[in-house]
């Protein structure tokens, strides 16, 4: 992280030097996004034998760009109220641990039972959305379906810190849809506690079961899912995101509730093929296909990579660079669907995000002058002797005249993975997730 060159001024000159119309986008952009209305994500896409499409609707740029500015605002509103995002380490501006863990979500148990931390997400930058219905007669949440995470959860009805709920915002994705057990003719108590523990607090709720449907077809019976009763853990990211819940695609070996969506519907013989792919438009909405994959949406073959660990979607990473000016050696990464951007070790980040002149804030995003987007260089990630290569300008989310650079640092107590391949990546190469060989496919993705 290098040194804010006024990190002396009063806080008012300090907006001043970094963020001359600062107040001036933020209340414009960020108010915009948030009362804008919610696209409503059918899931009764097209079927045939061998599987089934369900529509991912993309959150647009400009929102993606209010949501960095508001996390931006807020960092800056807390400095008023005397907290302090950064500190000095080292002769350097750094962001506190307190800050850094708000900026954590989900993590894994170990081989003893305890909690070891592995922090992989960041669901303020999650940028698509689908359905899923829960109970008979069906209730529909939007979701992000999730291959960082394996278990489903919505909100409950009575729910707290579930979104707000008024004439303005009834008809928003500020307003969330809550589950209502007395309304499913399936469901079945369990009442097991549930509680996935974020940076900023905890999501609690309960256990319970019923029919979890997958687009029109796809009917799990008696899944087991969580209904949460307070989503505060969640913070910001939650209230403003266009999503009820999560339901996620990783293995069951990271599953709080042991089971998982897929996974049962795999047991239940609903799929042709254990087997999930993610097609992310580029200009537009994207599309999940379950039970097997839809080559009309990639060019060539597919390429295989075995999985390093198959507990997330991991696998071991050659190598990464950047044109001439930047290279790592061998690591590991995991393919996430519910990541936005590229994420990687806070010191790597920072090396890449200064050799192409892009400048961090106080919670250690970036943005880049517009004008030099087109003098990035390629990225490349080096995955099985084959390189995967993104060009600069696919590392940058534009809009309103603002540019922020599609690379985030945050650093992932081994052994978790070190890098995330987030959409950023999957909307170049259509990704492939082979659950019963546990192996992930890529084919350079057609346009859309």
């Amino acid at each position: 992280m290098t040194i804010f060159p006024c990190k002396k001024l009063s806080f008012k000159k300090f907006i001043s030097c970094h963020f001359p119309d600062f107040l001036l986008r933020t209340t414009a952009i960020a108010l915009s996004a948030a009362f804008a209305l919610a696209v409503p994500a059918h899931a009764d896409g097209d079927s045939n034998d061998n599987f089934v499409r369900i529509t991912l609707n993309k959150r647009s740029n400009h929102e993606m760009v209010a949501a960095h500015l508001k996390r931006e605002r807020d960092a800056l509103a807390a400095i008023l109220e005397g907290k302090q995002p950064l500190k000095e380490k080292k002769g350097k501006v750094v962001i506190s641990e307190q800050f850094a863990e708000q900026r954590r979500l989900r993590g894994v148990d170990g081989p003893d039972g305890k909690d070891e931390n592995v922090i992989i997400k960041d669901y303020a930058n999650a940028q698509y959305y689908g359905t899923v219905h829960i109970g008979e007669p069906e209730q529909e949440f939007t979701v992000i379906w999730d291959t960082g995470s394996a278990d489903l959860w919505v909100p409950r009805k009575g729910c707290q810190n579930c979104g707000y709920c008024n004439p303005f915002t009834q008809n928003t994705s500020i307003c969330k849809d809550k589950y209502d057990s007395s309304q499913s003719s399936h469901y079945n108590k369990d009442g097991a506690d549930f509680e996935i523990q974020y940076g900023s607090g905890s999501v609690k709720g309960m256990f319970s079961k019923d029919t979890v449907t997958l687009a029109q077809d796809i009917a799990v019976h008696d899944q087991r899912f969580a209904e949460v009763q307070d989503a505060k853990g969640m913070g910001v990211a939650y209230v403003m995101g266009k999503f009820d819940g999560i339901l996620g695609l990783a293995f069951d070996t990271i599953a709080i509730g042991k089971t998982t969506v897929f996974g049962s519907a795999i047991e239940q013989g609903l799929v042709k093929d254990p087997v999930f792919a993610f097609y992310l438009g580029d200009e537009g909405d994207g599309e999940l296909t379950l039970g097997g994959y839809d080559s009309t949406k990639f060019e060539g073959d597919l390429t295989y990579v075995d999985l390093d660990k198959a507990t997330y979607w991991q696998i071991k990473l050659d190598g990464i660079s950047l044109g001439d000016t930047y290279s790592t050696d061998a690591t590991t990464g995991i393919v996430d669907s519910g990541t936005s951007l590229l994420v990687g070790p806070s010191a790597e980040i920072t090396k890449i995000a200064l050799s192409v002149g892009a400048k961090p804030n106080v919670m250690g995003e970036y943005t880049i002058d517009c004008k030099d987007v087109d003098s990035i260089p390629e990225i490349s990630f080096k995955i099985d002797g084959a390189n995967y290569s993104l060009p600069g300008s696919d590392l940058v989310i534009q809009a309103n005249n603002i540019c922020l650079f599609a690379m985030m640092g945050m650093d992932i107590p081994a052994p978790g993975p070190q890098w995330i391949l987030g959409d950023v990546f999957m909307r170049k190469y259509y990704t492939v997730f082979d659950q019963g060989n546990e192996r992930i496919g890529f084919a350079k993705a057609v346009k859309n």
